[in-house]
């Protein structure tokens, strides 16, 4: 049985968690907190290896939770309504997250991921921290880091490592610095939605580039990138890369 604690200060919200877990039968609900104080206390006496948890709280945040914590010692999921910067903050930090209301195929998903995969605590307070420090800025720039979730392993990355990404159909190829490449299992849209469009243009359907590593633009539609690799520009796309290029 997985010991599983909820921390959720809106109280409709959390019945509808306490209903989900309780119909898994591999997870044993320990108890439910509405604020930090509670959560604390709760965590310290559960002992729980899974927290779902809100990150908006009345009296706090979820990372002010975690930030009082000597170790991490068991997995997070967090629990958000829609707010573009909480989620791209935890998207970054490559950490599981459900959006309100719960859907109970997505909750499901995540719990796979909990019941099949090794928990590596400095890792996760790595991805905690990172998320944290996204979250709490006011823009991004090429020194900050990305987590990247591969099928073996976590990646912990700097922005100014990517040259550019290209698509696999719903896979991502990261092309970085040093001759290394990274695949990971989510489509290129995802990245292209995350990664800051300062930095990162795209110029095909199947290519993301980071303008750091551009040479030069050929008007009959490709870049040439400073280790002389060509990337396409498709048609609907060149008035796109031309304005961004001569912008800056």
């Amino acid at each position: 049985m997985i010991r599983t604690l909820i921390i959720e200060d809106e109280p409709a919200i959390r019945k509808e968690i306490e209903w989900l877990v309780g119909k898994e039968e591999d997870l044993e609900l320990c108890g439910s907190a509405a604020s930090v104080d509670v959560a604390l206390e709760l965590i310290s006496t559960s002992d729980p290896e899974l927290v779902l948890m809100d990150i908006q709280l009345t009296d706090g945040t979820a990372f002010d939770i975690l930030g009082k914590m000597e170790r991490i010692p068991f997995y997070i999921i967090f629990i958000t309504a829609y707010d573009h910067y909480a989620i791209k903050a935890i998207k970054y930090g490559a950490l599981d997250y459900l959006l309100k209301p719960l859907d109970e195929v997505e909750l499901q998903t995540a719990l796979r991921k909990v019941r099949t995969e090794h928990l590596d605590e400095t890792m996760q307070r790595q991805q905690v921290k990172l998320a944290k420090s996204q979250l709490e800025k006011n823009g991004l720039d090429l020194e900050d880091q990305i987590v990247l979730h591969t099928m073996e392993y976590l990646q912990l990355l700097q922005l100014k490592e990517i040259i550019y990404c290209k698509s696999e159909g719903s896979y991502t190829t990261f092309i970085l610095t040093g001759k290394r490449e990274i695949m990971v299992s989510k489509p290129l849209k995802h990245y292209h939605e995350l990664l800051p469009g300062k930095w990162f243009l795209r110029s095909h359907q199947s290519y993301l580039v980071n303008t750091l590593y551009i040479d030069r633009y050929i008007k009959t539609g490709y870049i040439i990138l400073k280790d002389k690799t060509s990337v396409p520009v498709s048609v609907r796309k060149k008035e796109e890369v031309l304005q961004k290029l001569m912008n800056g």
